[in-house]
Formats: C-alpha cells, sequence, structure tokens
C-alpha cells in the first residue's frame, strides 16, 4: 500500500506495541509468547504481529500488533482466555504496552541496482538512530 491509498486511516487500523524486559531465560519467554500468539491469531481483527529481539540486548523484546479497529483489539485482550495468557507473560517480563492509531502506511521498494555509487552499503554499520 502507499501512503496516498484511504486504508491506514480510515479503515481505523491500530497497531499495538508492547515492549518487553525479560527477567527469564530468552527461550522460556519466547516459548510463552508463542503461545499467546496462538491465541491471538485465532482473534478477530488481528492482521499480523511480530515478536523481535534486540539485536543487542537479549532480554529485550518488541511485540507489533497490526489490528483491524480499537474495538477487535479490545474484545481480544478482555476475552477471558487471553487472561492467562497475560498472568503467563507478566511472570518472565515486564511489559510496556501502548496503543496507536494508524496515520500513514508505505511500503519500500528495493532498489533495482543495490547502493548507488559511492553510497555506504546498508551492512549494519549505520547507527541505531538512522533510517525509519
Amino acid at each position: 500500500m502507499t501512503d496516498h491509498e484511504p486504508d491506514a486511516k480510515e479503515a481505523g487500523a491500530v497497531t499495538f506495541v508492547n515492549t518487553f524486559t525479560v527477567h527469564a531465560e530468552p527461550e522460556v519467554f519466547e516459548k510463552e509468547f508463542a503461545r499467546t500468539s496462538e491465541f491471538m491469531a485465532r482473534q478477530p481483527g488481528l492482521i499480523r504481529h511480530t515478536l523481535s529481539r534486540h539485536a543487542e540486548r537479549p532480554g529485550q523484546y518488541v511485540n507489533v500488533a497490526e489490528w483491524r479497529d480499537v474495538a477487535s483489539f479490545r474484545a481480544a485482550v478482555s476475552h477471558a482466555d487471553f487472561q492467562p495468557h497475560a498472568g503467563a507473560l507478566r511472570a518472565l517480563a515486564e511489559s510496556r504496552p501502548e496503543l496507536y492509531l494508524a496515520r500513514l502506511r508505505r511500503d519500500g521498494t528495493a532498489p533495482s541496482e543495490g547502493p548507488a555509487s559511492g553510497s555506504p552499503a546498508l551492512d549494519g554499520a549505520a547507527g541505531a538512530g538512522e533510517g525509519i
């Protein structure tokens, strides 16, 4: 989708961002999160989500989930069967959940010939604050 298509704002899409600081073994947290993911995947309105682990701090994770609308998100997290999942994750990590309204969405396009002459290669050497 491009930035000029009406889908991002008009459809009421929301993005849920939850940052985790894990105080258990990362593998234990990831396994428990996978169970929660299976539950959430069955909830109406979930478009997609991604759990990512920080590249340099193994105990830091972020979950980014796209939902069709706020009502779908609220219904999923208030579902009685969600509470055991939330409790299990709280036992393994502290979290900071935030809900955002979609304002702009744009898909990137891959360059046809790679980096331009004289441009640095994108090999991970750039600072963490550079780019989108």
